[in-house]
């Protein structure tokens, strides 16, 4: 059974509630002030079952120029419209207007429905079909079929009907059940013993009696209690029904028409929208820079100004690229449909579609701000996703952060993820926690800043191994996480663009530089090392004629990486051949006996006191000796 939302729209006055009362045998006005003026001020909701099994909720959306509000609301997640005419007076100016705000949101399938036709003859009856069609001509209602009714006498309904079974039987697509749940709220109330209840139209993914998700912009977590299709309880709601939710853990002042329903951290509070904004053709107005609008979206309404990106100004059937600047924090997704209305006189001037929910301040005029927003209006959420991690060069994105922002499920991120893995446009790290992203492009300028880097440092240093490590992270990539960073190393290092040698990176055939002035250099400092046995040269002492001191340093350095000589401490160095034979030595010693002082160690290798101690604590630091407590005696690790 297929779940169908179907709307009303027209003048008031025209017979849609009455209508939808003669469908369904229930009266939509709920409220007290409705009954008493005979007109719909808020959103009324019912349903009925087709012939053919399938259930059609129905709303009942508000004529009245002073509830467009809600008519706007009432139209998110709908599948088809019944524009309801009244015969004995034609299109009126309410008429126009909800036909243009149901273009603007998206709405293609509609029917016409000519009502009150037992009030005039037949005559009348078909110059007012040939009226309503020249009125409709070239709008998206041009084809739509015309059914003649009275909902006063049943006249016409049983056709209706049949039109509505063909056109949702046919053509209505089935709304996306895997991607996140969105329930935008057009309601919320308390009932006493239940506490909180809100109502709207599930427009996409599904919802679980038990499932904690979050409302939005407020950020509370909610639980979901119990779930309410058509009055009968249900432990599951799919996009595309009209629900019923009682939430815990949530107040009724918290929230308020507009607010959405998602899952936790799905989604991204924003004060920016960047948009594909129409005016309409019947609009009267030029939209210029800085105009304040009403801006309505599924069930919000939020005041906000329009910095025009690519124009000067937006006239009657022209459309342009525009920034909104919100007066409140909203939540939506790309490819959510809008209008917007001027500030004062309340007038629909257009609407269009949401290119990216999450953007940063953008200046006019900028050649590449226009084509980045081109490439989203035109390409798919791949494409959008791809603008994201190449918006991330320099700290990566993680899967979830791209959901965020995107209002798209980790799986249908996931799926666009490894498409554009497939596709060679970015390089993915899965890590214990998340899965960072990182775009081909970014990879190629960090790598070529890198080896750019790391040649100049070689031509400078060329007794050293190259970079260290740890430099490189704080000064190229230095917002990028210690984990993250050593899978970018591997990567590099497995496509042969550097080297690794321990702790230090290089460009790939990079070798230190081994020539006279190193062989004279090394030599001479093995050479003192050598002599001095263990009563050890000091390193600050030691001058090598016409070798400036870096020179030296790095020379020692290298030693020290081939493992040739050894740090005894920082003044401290010894042929690493040495040491081994003294660690030989001193378990030996122990395993005789199980203490050893600074006095035994110096008489064992004829040296100074001042040698041995610094011989003991360089056994400590790899674990051959501790100490027992006093400074002076040691036993076996």
């Amino acid at each position: 059974m297929k779940n169908i939302i179907i709307g009303t729209a027209g003048h008031i006055d025209h017979g849609k509630t009455t209508l939808i009362k003669a469908l369904t045998g229930r009266n939509t006005d709920r409220w007290e002030e409705e009954q008493r003026r005979g007109i719909t001020i808020d959103l009324g909701f019912t349903y009925f079952d087709l012939p053919g099994g399938d259930r059609a909720g129905i709303i009942d959306v508000p004529g009245h120029e002073k509830f467009i509000n809600n008519m706007v609301a009432g139209v998110v997640g709908m599948d088809l419209v019944l524009l309801v005419i009244a015969a004995d007076e034609g299109i009126m100016p309410q008429t126009r207007e909800h036909m243009d705000i149901l273009n603007l949101l998206g709405i293609e399938k509609s029917i016409i429905v000519l009502n009150k036709c037992d009030l005039v003859d037949e005559e009348w009856l078909e110059m007012m079909e040939e009226d309503v069609r020249e009125e409709l001509s070239g709008t998206f209602l041009e084809h739509a079929p015309l059914i003649r009714v009275s909902a006063a006498t049943g006249e016409g309904l049983g056709d209706l009907v049949k039109e509505i079974e063909h056109q949702t039987r046919d053509e209505v697509v089935q709304k996306d059940i895997h991607t996140i749940p969105r329930l935008p709220i057009d309601r919320v109330f308390s009932l006493s013993g239940f506490g909180t209840i809100i109502t709207g139209t599930l427009v996409s993914g599904t919802i679980t009696k038990e499932d904690t998700l979050q409302m939005y912009p407020v950020g509370t977590e909610c639980k979901i209690r119990s779930i309410q299709v058509h009055g009968e309880d249900k432990k599951e709601c799919y996009a595309g029904q009209r629900v019923a939710i009682n939430l815990s853990n949530v107040k009724k002042k918290e929230i308020k028409r507009g607010c959405v329903l998602a899952p936790l951290n799905s989604m991204k509070n924003t004060d920016l929208l960047d948009v594909k904004l129409n005016v309409l053709d019947s609009s009267v107005r030029i939209l210029t820079n800085h105009t304040r609008l009403h801006f309505f979206t599924g069930t919000s309404e939020v005041l906000c100004r329009a910095v025009l990106l690519d124009k000067e100004e937006i006239g009657p059937g022209e459309s342009g690229y525009v920034q909104l600047r919100m007066e409140e924090e909203v939540a939506v997704r790309r490819g959510d449909k809008f209008v917007v209305r001027f500030y004062s006189p309340m007038e629909t001037i257009g609407g269009g579609v949401v290119l990216e929910p999450n953007p940063k301040i953008k200046r006019r005029f900028q050649p590449e701000v226009i084509e980045e927003l081109k490439r989203k209006e035109e390409g798919s959420s791949a494409d959008v996703i791809e603008m994201h991690v190449k918006s991330h060069a320099d700290t990566l994105i993680t899967v979830s952060e791209l959901a965020k922002l995107t209002a798209l499920s980790l799986e249908e991120v996931e799926q666009d993820v490894k498409e554009l893995e497939g596709q060679g446009s970015v390089y993915v790290f899965p890590m214990r926690k998340d899965t960072y992203v990182w775009h081909c492009d970014s990879a190629r300028e960090a790598e070529h800043i890198l080896l750019k880097a790391l040649t100049e440092y070689e031509e400078k240093y060329p007794y050293r191994y190259g970079i260290k490590k740890a430099q490189v992270q704080t000064t190229y990539f230095k917002k990028v996480k210690p984990n993250v960073y050593d899978r970018i190393l591997t990567l590099l290092e497995e496509q042969g663009s550097l080297k690794r040698v321990d702790e230090f990176l290089s460009t790939p055939g990079y070798e230190v530089r081994k020539d006279k002035i190193y062989d004279r250099v090394s030599e001479f400092l093995l050479d003192t090392f050598k002599k001095a046995g263990f009563d050890f040269a000091r390193y600050s002492e030691i001058t090598c004629k016409d070798v400036p001191q870096e020179i030296m340093d790095d020379i020692l350095n290298i030693l020290l990486e081939e493992k040739q000589i050894v740090k005894i401490n920082d003044e401290m160095y010894t042929l690493t051949s040495y040491m081994e034979t003294a660690k030989e030595k001193i378990r030996e010693h122990l395993k005789e006996d199980p203490l050893i002082t600074i006095a035994q160690v110096r008489d064992m290798f004829a040296t100074s006191r001042k040698s041995a101690k610094p011989i003991l604590e360089y056994m400590d630091s790899i674990k051959v000796t501790k100490k027992t407590g006093a400074e002076s005696e040691r036993v076996a690790y």
